[in-house]
C-alpha cells in the first residue's frame, strides 16, 4: 500500500527518509529551499515550484549552512566553520574551534540579521555538556558566547534584530539574550522552560510578528510560541522527531520543517513511514522573515 503524502494540516514535499534532516533555509534569490542529512553528510535542494530535488555529498557531516553574499554557504561542520559550494564542489576549513573535543561536532546554526553566522556544538556521543554556542564574525573570527550546553539548538531572532534565542534540548530550556548590531549579547535569561509538554525542544525560526516556531523532537509537532512565552498553536505531523523549520516561497508564507528517522526502532519505523521526510505545514496563517545572508 502506497503512503499517503498528505494529510490534515500537512503534506509531504520529499520522503527523504533523513537520517538526521536539519537546517532548512530559504534561498530568496534561486527560490530554493536547502537543508542537510547531518549523519549522511548530505545537503539536499528543493524547488518548491517544479518539485525538482537534487542532493550533494558532503566531505564530513554538515549540521547547519547559512547563506553567503559571495556565493554558496557558510557551514558549521564535524571539521569546524567551513565555507561551502555544491554548484562548485568546493569545501574550505575556516578554522577549528574545538580541536580538544574529538567527540563534538557543530549541530543548529543560522545567520542573523547583521550579516553573523552563530552555530552551537554538542558532544556526539551526548555524555559530556560539552557544547558552545559560537558566533563567526563577518571577518571569519569565531568567538565562544555561551558554555555548557548538552545539545545546542535553534538559533533565531527577533524581527529588529536585538534578541537571540538559543535552547539546551537536554535541559529543555530556551535560552534569550539582548543582540547589539555589533553581534555582541547581554543579559543572558530564561525565556521558557518546557514542562508538561510532549517531545524536547529542538530547531526554531521566528515569524514576522515576532512568534517563535519551535519543533519538537519525540513531540510530533511544531508549536507557535509568543513573545511572553505562552503557546498559541499546535501543528501535528506524522512523524515524531521533528527537527526545524523555515519561511519559504515567494511571500515567506510557506513553512517548511525537516524530521528525522533516527532513533526508531523496527515498530515505530514501520509506524511512520515518511519519517525522515520534509514536510510544509497548511494553513498557518503567517508570514516569515527574510533569513540572513553571511558577510564573510
Amino acid at each position: 500500500m502506497e503512503t499517503p503524502l498528505d494529510g490534515p494540516g500537512w503534506r509531504c514535499l520529499w520522503p527523504a527518509h533523513c537520517d538526521l534532516g536539519e537546517g532548512p533555509i530559504w534561498d530568496a534569490a534561486r527560490q530554493l529551499l536547502w537543508f542537510v542529512d547531518i549523519e549522511r553528510s548530505t545537503i539536499h535542494r528543493l524547488d518548491p515550484a517544479t518539485g525538482e530535488r537534487r542532493d550533494w555529498a558532503a566531505p564530513c557531516r554538515v549540521g547547519s549552512i547559512g547563506l553567503r553574499a559571495s556565493g554558496g554557504f557558510v557551514a558549521g561542520t564535524k571539521l569546524g566553520f567551513a565555507f561551502l559550494d555544491p554548484d562548485t564542489d568546493s569545501f574550505e576549513v575556516i578554522d577549528h574551534p574545538e580541536p580538544d573535543f574529538p567527540t563534538n561536532r557543530f549541530n543548529d546554526g543560522k545567520v542573523d540579521p547583521h550579516g553573523n553566522f552563530w552555530a552551537g556544538t554538542m558532544d556526539d556521543l551526548k555524555r559530556d555538556r560539552s557544547g558552545v554556542l559560537y558566533r563567526l564574525g563577518a571577518d571569519r573570527r569565531w568567538t565562544s558566547i555561551d558554555t555548557g550546553y548538552g545539545i545546542s539548538n535553534g538559533p533565531t531572532f527577533s524581527p529588529d534584530g536585538r534578541t537571540l534565542y538559543h535552547t539546551d534540548t537536554v535541559d529543555r530550556t530556551t535560552f534569550a539574550f539582548d543582540l547589539a548590531a555589533d553581534g555582541e549579547v547581554s543579559n543572558r535569561r530564561v525565556f521558557r522552560v518546557w514542562k508538561d509538554i510532549s517531545g524536547n525542544p529542538d530547531g526554531m525560526t521566528t515569524d514576522a510578528e515576532g512568534h517563535l516556531w519551535v519543533a519538537f523532537w519525540g513531540g510530533w509537532c511544531i508549536r507557535r510560541v509568543a513573545p511572553d512565552g505562552e503557546i498559541v498553536a499546535e501543528h501535528k505531523l506524522p512523524a515524531s522527531n521533528i527537527t526545524s523549520m523555515a519561511f519559504g516561497g515567494p511571500r515567506l508564507d510557506r513553512l517548511f520543517v525537516t524530521s528525522a528517522a533516527q532513533e526508531l526502532d523496527a515498530d515505530a519505523a514501520a509506524a511512520q513511514p515518511l519519517a525522515g521526510g520534509l514536510f510544509e505545514v497548511l494553513g498557518h496563517g503567517v508570514t516569515g522573515l527574510p533569513g540572513g545572508i553571511y558577510l564573510g
